[in-house]
């Protein structure tokens, strides 16, 4: 079958791509800029346009069906000629549902935790040696792609909320349809999509709503929103919190069955991931001592607490919170875990809801608990955002006990100035500092 990606650039669209072109379909694609590591990979599948840009004659009337990026406006050329033709357009989370329609389908949703908990599953059940599906939103170890389709008869989906695409501004998580659902947690995030609170809780009582007719829903019950939307799922529910566990020396421990397993990841929020995860797997009939067994060795996704240089003398780790659930949930973690460590955060304002001035208070305290707690943006980012530019002295009221900076020359000299004997480096963003070289730290 012959597929055309618009918009084929993105961290999904280009796996979902290869994901197709690995299974013998003919893909082409189009989009009007391609960044590493989606440039190379692309290429070397020969799957990279010749020409970036749209062009309405890329698409004919031999083409069986085209994936549609969030990326693509509804006045994107390719899209309406698409339209005119007559050809079958799916969204990527519609695409994933039509693929996995005969499929076992696990799906994890929240605000926070989605991509940890997703790839906990994964990593159990390539130990286990079980064939299975999936869409996740890092890279993880051991798997070439973010996305696999395949015949397999179980797939295991990271259910995003944020919107399916110009055509469809419903969430994508809304088209899954899961058999066994997880959502971790809701914390308020995505201000431009959902503005107020209530509304956003509302995505995910649609989420539970749709899972299939004798279907499970496991949830956080440390999260009071959450309970209470359970009180009303039409399926099983069963609730999750925090295993049995101590931390010595800087390592978590699990007690399970009276047993106990050493973990490479730690903080409250991954524990709280892995009983998550562990109720999945335990779903599908693999049993509690198989998934601990399997679960020890897993050190986390690209980005999730994920250590990049461990010295005697000092140990980074790279984060991807940006919500103010998110930061607070990583410096607590490193708070709990290294007891007696010189701590030193740095936080970056990139995406829109934390660059606005009117959510800017939902980050309060947040950083409460390091030695050194920065919070770093760069000026220019709201004239490539058009927002207005937030003051320095703003930031740090809304904050609390910050250091705020500006550039990252000054970024670097200030860190490496903070520098102790046993620090622990954690850099929380989204996005990288504007290019900051980490490991020189």
């Amino acid at each position: 079958m012959r597929v055309h990606f618009i918009s084929i650039g993105g961290a999904v669209m280009h796996n979902m791509a290869l994901a197709l072109h690995n299974m013998g379909f003919k893909v082409s694609g189009s989009d009007d800029e391609v960044f590493e590591p989606a440039l190379s990979r692309l290429k070397t599948k020969g799957l990279l346009p010749e020409n970036f840009g749209w062009d309405e004659n890329r698409i004919t009337a031999d083409i069986d069906f085209i994936i549609l990026g969030m990326h693509a406006k509804a006045e994107n050329p390719e899209l309406i000629k698409a339209k005119a033709l007559g050809l079958k357009i799916y969204s990527f989370p519609e695409y994933v549902h039509e693929h996995s329609k005969n499929k076992i389908r696990i799906v994890v949703g929240g605000s926070h935790g989605k991509t940890s908990t997703t790839a906990m599953i994964m990593h159990v059940l390539m130990h286990q040696g079980i064939d299975f599906d999936y869409l996740v939103g890092s890279q993880l170890e051991g798997f070439e792609t973010m996305v696999k389709l395949s015949n397999a008869p179980l797939i295991i989906i990271e259910g995003d909320e944020y919107l399916t695409s110009a055509l469809d501004l419903k969430p994508k998580f809304h088209w899954y349809k899961p058999h066994i659902a997880i959502l971790t947690g809701i914390a308020w995030d995505h201000i431009n999509v959902f503005p107020t609170y209530p509304f956003y809780v509302e995505q995910f009582k649609i989420f539970i709503d749709s899972i299939e007719q004798g279907g499970t829903l496991i949830y956080s019950e440390e999260d009071n929103d959450l309970t209470e939307l359970a009180l009303d799922a039409k399926c099983l529910a069963l609730p999750y919190s925090l295993p049995s566990h101590k931390i010595e020396n800087g390592v978590t421990r699990v007690q399970s069955e009276s047993l106990d397993y050493d973990l490479q990841v730690f903080g409250k929020h991954n524990l709280l991931n892995l009983q998550a995860a562990l109720l999945a797997c335990k779903a599908i009939g693999i049993s509690e001592n198989k998934f601990w067994n399997a679960v020890s060795d897993f050190k986390g996704a690209a980005k999730r607490l994920e250590k990049i240089k461990d010295t005697p003398e000092l140990k980074i780790f790279r984060d991807f919170a940006h919500s103010p659930s998110k930061l607070k949930a990583t410096v607590k973690a490193a708070v709990e875990q290294f007891e007696g460590f010189n701590l030193i955060g740095v936080f970056e304002l990139h995406t829109f809801s934390s660059l606005n001035a009117a959510f800017l208070k939902e980050y309060k305290n947040a950083m409460d608990g390091l030695d050194t707690a920065i919070v770093y943006y760069n000026n220019h980012v709201f004239e490539l955002k058009k927002m207005e530019l937030l003051s320095a002295e703003f930031v740090k009221e809304q904050f609390g006990e910050v250091t705020i900076i500006n550039n990252n020359v000054k970024l670097m000299e200030t860190i490496q100035a903070e520098l102790k004997e046993k620090s622990i480096l954690l850099l929380m963003s989204s996005g990288n500092f504007d290019g900051l070289d980490i490991l020189k730290i």
